[in-house]
């Protein structure tokens, strides 16, 4: 006579081990893409708020009748800004309104690009 042998239906240690395995590899694939992403989204904020910046100096200049390369009065100019508040780079830059003529830069602009 065979005595029969029960199996308990589960998952082995091995099984688990290497379903573990695999997604720690998709998290860390995952992580990777997510940074990526945010730098890119800050950089793109970033760029529209230069374009804003540079719209306003221009509306700003036109207005006040300033040539190329005088400077620029930051206080008025955040005026024509929306909501008249300084914009703030997402990425933790600063803005340098700079001369009439001479687009806006951030100090991240040569490190992250965050140019215009």
């Amino acid at each position: 006579m065979r005595k029969q042998v029960h199996r308990i239906a589960g998952f082995t240690l091995i099984e688990i081990m290497i379903v573990v395995a695999i997604i720690g590899m998709l998290m860390s694939v995952a992580i990777v893409n997510i940074s990526k992403s945010r730098k890119t989204a800050q950089k793109v904020a970033c760029i529209i708020n230069l374009k804003a910046i540079d719209g306003a100096k221009e509306q700003w200049a036109t207005e006040f009748k300033k040539a190329n390369g005088e400077q620029v009065d930051e206080t008025a100019v955040i005026g024509y800004l929306n909501n008249s508040v300084r914009p703030e780079c997402p990425g933790g830059g600063t803005y340098t309104f700079n001369p009439i003529g001479q687009p806006p830069t951030c100090s991240l602009g040569s490190t992250e690009g965050h140019t215009l």
